[in-house]
């Protein structure tokens, strides 16, 4: 029976082709789809009833839980009253700084629309957060976290943990955001906070006098004998906090992109913007629950009441609740203490990240550097006639038309490509001044800090290297005390007052990206500026402008109106469509065939 010989070999043959293209379809990078509402909602995280922002009605709002190189896709609806957009702290966008989500590269979603981010996290792993980055809005929440795992090939320089926590502390306010810009937009100060929150919600009553009754608080619960990673992040908007749990060491695993040195700490220094991961064995005797803590740093100021927050760690054994006074802080002033805690955080340079080549084979040490900016920064001053704070004596005005957009269309006057790369012996002003940075150039900036306060400095689109810090005024000959080796690679540094940092990063992501203050109040009166990377040549692997843009400004004709209310959660991937539809056609090819030869062989009388 020839026909039935043949037919046998063809069916598995077309089922093979058939796997196989299903597991092409697989083996690409997945997309993950999430449909956000971003609205104000009531709560009380001190006690006190006020508006927050949350999503979907979370506050915090929900954990974007993704893998290496997965695509993401966020259709975020704005049911605010004023217009909105959300930015993805550390995410590096390769060649993509159309998601970015800052004034500089988006126009604002406005309130009633709707607008979707894609985006892919492209060789990264670790901890990341999310947050409004318009209008001061950071202040009432909006925030939420990003964890970006290993993919199955690369193993966890640690073993596997038991359990994977969020945490976000952070200073809060019981005035609203918009009453909050309006004190900055006058000169005054946001002064000492009125708590300070874990995941959203205010103290445990650790004190009777310092804490009123009827605060929420959090707990975690976890098992006794078991390894939990703790990923905690400083959402606040202009205070250090230092971290600490009753009786459990902390072992620093990885921040922000990096495999750490695993180092043992009893407590942390997490300045605003950051974000650290620590492997917490729960190995006490569970005589009771034990205090987590979150405390004010370098706050300096006679009224620090309040200015602590505490939840709880709660064994499944636990025979009562928390006791005792909370674990000690450092010395509220010690910037010393802080320096040496941040200076002794080293990157491992033998373990696998995002790919299995070592973190360490990119020797960023023996680089021949490009470029150099030492950017100094400055209190408040009126500019005029208004409060504004500067970065080498300018302070940022933002245009109407985002930089991307007009760089884009090659609109001439909205953008210079002039930042100095020094204090200019000059009056402050008011400039849209941008860093014109080379591709692949390798640029040395150096942050200043002539503020009475920390300040945090966060580069979009990169990771750079802390390879110096110290007090003083940074000179030539401070160089000799850099890190060459194993400075930690990340997006946000610490600047302590009176001191400077020095990092390294490889302009080698071609876009405009946001150079920032992460304290809000110093980044909404101009501390921040734009660093723009052009590839002289034609890449073909840059993204480009997406189909669902908003236009604003000097665009703004280009704008249907109410355009951008797409939905695409629940969609299959476009690779998953177009494999899914070359598998059902191949198929239909096949049954063609076999129908054909089937009437061939019937029409001479073969047997069948």
């Amino acid at each position: 029976m020839p026909w039935l010989r043949f037919f046998n070999l063809l069916l598995p043959l077309s089922v093979f082709l058939f796997l196989c293209l299903r597991r092409n379809a697989l083996a690409g990078d997945p997309f993950v789809f999430f449909d956000w509402t971003v609205s104000y909602i009531s709560a009380s995280p001190l006690g006190i009833k006020q508006k927050v922002i949350g999503i979907n009605g979370q506050f915090p709002g929900p954990v974007l839980n993704v893998t290496t190189n997965w695509n993401v896709v966020v259709n975020i609806k704005n049911d605010l009253d004023e217009p909105l957009l959300l930015t993805w702290n550390g995410i590096q966008h390769r060649k993509n700084s159309w998601q970015d989500g800052v004034s500089g590269t988006n126009c604002p979603i406005p309130a009633g629309w709707n607008w979707t981010y894609q985006f892919q996290v492209k060789d990264q792993i670790g901890s990341f957060f999310y947050f409004p980055s318009l209008n001061f809005q950071r202040a009432a929440g909006g925030y939420g976290g990003i964890t970006i795992n290993n993919r199955d090939v690369i193993p966890l320089p640690f073993p596997v943990p038991d359990g994977d926590i969020t945490i976000f502390i952070s200073d809060w306010y019981t005035k609203g955001h918009k009453e909050l810009r309006k004190d900055v937009e006058n000169g005054i100060h946001l002064g000492v906070p009125d708590g300070i929150l874990i995941n959203g919600v205010g103290p445990f009553r650790f004190d009777n006098a310092l804490v009123s009754d009827g605060i929420p608080f959090h707990t975690i619960n976890v098992e006794p004998g078991k390894t939990y990673r703790l990923r905690v992040h400083n959402v606040g908007i202009s205070t250090s906090l230092n971290f600490r749990i009753q009786n459990h060491n902390l072992l620093l695993v990885e921040t922000e992109g990096s495999y750490t040195v695993q180092q043992a700490y009893e407590n942390m220094d997490i300045h605003v913007g950051q974000s650290y991961s620590f492997l917490v064995m729960m190995d006490q005797n569970a005589s009771s629950d034990y205090y987590i803590v979150a405390s004010s740093r370098l706050l300096n100021s006679s009224s620090l009441a309040g200015t602590t927050g505490v939840a709880i760690l709660h064994y499944s054994n636990s025979q009562g609740p928390a006791s005792g006074p909370l674990p000690d802080p450092p010395n509220e002033l010690d910037t010393f203490f802080s320096m040496n805690q941040a200076r002794s955080i080293r990157w491992n340079v033998s373990a696998g990240a995002a790919r299995p080549n070592p973190q360490g084979s990119f020797k960023y040490g023996e680089i021949t550097v490009t470029d150099v900016y030492v950017i100094l920064n400055r209190p408040s001053e009126l500019i005029n006639g208004k409060w504004r704070r500067t970065l080498n004596g300018l302070s940022y005005f933002t245009p109407s038309t985002p930089l991307k957009h007009a760089q884009q269309f090659s609109i001439p006057g909205v953008y210079k490509l002039d930042f100095p790369t020094r204090m200019m012996d000059r009056p402050p002003k008011l400039d849209t001044s941008l860093i014109n940075g080379t591709f692949k150039g390798f640029m040395e900036i150096i942050f200043q800090n002539n503020d009475k306060n920390v300040q945090t400095y966060h580069l979009d689109g990169y990771a750079f290297f802390v390879v110096g810090m110290d007090f003083g005024v940074w000179t030539e000959n401070s160089r000799g005390a850099y890190n060459k080796w194993d400075g930690v690679a990340r997006c946000s540094t610490q600047v302590f007052p009176g001191a400077w940092t020095a990092v390294l990063v490889s302009l080698d992501n071609a876009g405009i990206w946001n150079l920032r203050s992460e304290n809000l109040d110093s980044w909404y009166l101009g501390q921040e500026l734009y660093v723009s990377v052009v590839n002289p040549e034609i890449d073909k692997s840059e993204i480009p402008m997406p189909d669902n843009t908003i236009y604003c400004g000097l665009l703004s004709s280009l704008q249907k109106d109410q355009s951008q209310r797409f939905k695409f959660s629940g969609a299959a991937s476009s690779a998953d469509s177009f494999h899914s539809i070359m598998a059902v056609l191949i198929m239909t090819l096949m049954a063609t065939f076999i129908r054909t030869m089937y009437s061939s062989f019937h029409g001479r009388g073969e047997p069948v």
